[in-house]
């Protein structure tokens, strides 16, 4: 297999399909003579032209609006946010009408669309633009949620995004569009709603997603150094939750515990202790650990930054109190 990047996967699988379905086009800021804001969309105006791939004023709420208008009339847009941060503007097009207009159609309008871009901290770039929303949308009935942690899972789940026949936020992260990975040449698209266990471990439940994912990943490797098995588990999808895979990882290792970047108030940890909780609740043989920012706006200074973000040795010592 190849390797590649992450933002050079998100921009095979835009291409793919748009080679696919002529339906499908992509809107946002800056997205067409500049390559896009990350450089994800790094040649599509040229192979694609202007009618396809549309340049946009600073205007979220105004062309997320006429993504969600299109969908009526048969089109498959995929819109980008510069970030979801900037998203609150059209936030209204997406809870109101994207997510609602299948029901209150009484089935008559699908509404196919993708809205993609960087979710959660990127550095120093403070309280307004530091904001993770996964749990903010995935408390949305009528919206599907994707947050990869990859080059390959984004490249598969985003060409599945495009092709689903309801509205999906796709998360990704603009300290990611770098990272590389092995990516199969050929075609292939990833299911929704399927978690990936990427370690299996007999000890303990690691749960997290996205960018902070890596974060999990070295903690896990760090704690087999000391002879802890870790059973590590990308939810990739947020919604729908596959909880199936979780719960029967934690029939084997009875314990739990979950790293996610964002508040800790209401988010999907919170979601995912509940469920877990309450469906297998004795087969615990610890209470279950969430390990979230702090309940703060996210701070400039990188030194308390780093203080406010969760790290791979926040994780160890979770899981070595959950072992005791």
């Amino acid at each position: 297999m190849r390797t590649i990047q992450f933002r050079e996967a998100i921009c095979e699988a835009m291409s793919e399909e748009m080679r696919r379905d002529e339906s499908i086009f992509l809107m946002g800021e800056e997205v067409a003579e500049y390559n896009g804001a990350y450089k994800a969309s790094k040649g599509m105006l040229d192979e694609f032209g202007e009618k396809r791939v549309i340049d946009t004023p600073i205007s979220e709420l105004g062309f997320a609006g006429i993504g969600v208008g299109s969908t009526m009339t048969g089109n498959r847009p995929i819109i980008e946010f510069m970030t979801f941060n900037f998203a609150l503007v059209g936030i209204d097009q997406i809870i109101n009408n994207a997510a609602k207009i299948r029901q209150m159609s009484g089935g008559q309008f699908p509404c196919p669309i993708v809205f993609r871009g960087p979710t959660a901290s990127a550095g120093q770039l403070a309280a307004t633009h530091s904001q993770a929303f996964e749990s903010w949308y995935a408390n949305c009935p009528g919206l599907k949620v994707i947050v990869p942690s990859n080059p390959y899972d984004a490249k598969g789940l985003l060409k599945s995004a495009i092709r689903d026949d309801d509205p999906v936020i796709f998360m990704e992260s603009e300290q990611m569009y770098g990272d590389k990975g092995e990516v199969p040449d050929g075609e292939y698209v990833l299911p929704i709603g399927v978690a990936d266990i990427t370690r299996t471990g007999i000890d303990v439940t690691l749960v997290s997603f996205g960018k902070i994912f890596k974060e999990a990943t070295a903690a896990a490797e760090m704690l087999e150094k000391e002879n802890i098995s870790v059973e590590l588990i990308d939810l990739r999808t947020i919604r729908p939750l596959d909880i199936n895979t979780i719960l029967e990882s934690v029939k084997k290792t009875n314990r739990l515990v979950i790293l996610e970047e964002s508040w800790p108030f209401g988010n999907i940890s919170t979601e995912i202790t509940y469920q877990v909780q309450s469906q297998i609740f004795d087969y615990l043989d610890a209470p279950i650990i969430k390990i979230n920012t702090a309940d703060t706006p996210a701070p400039y200074s990188p030194v308390l930054l780093t203080e406010w973000l969760p790290n791979r040795d926040d994780v160890v010592r979770a899981v070595k109190k959950v072992m005791l």
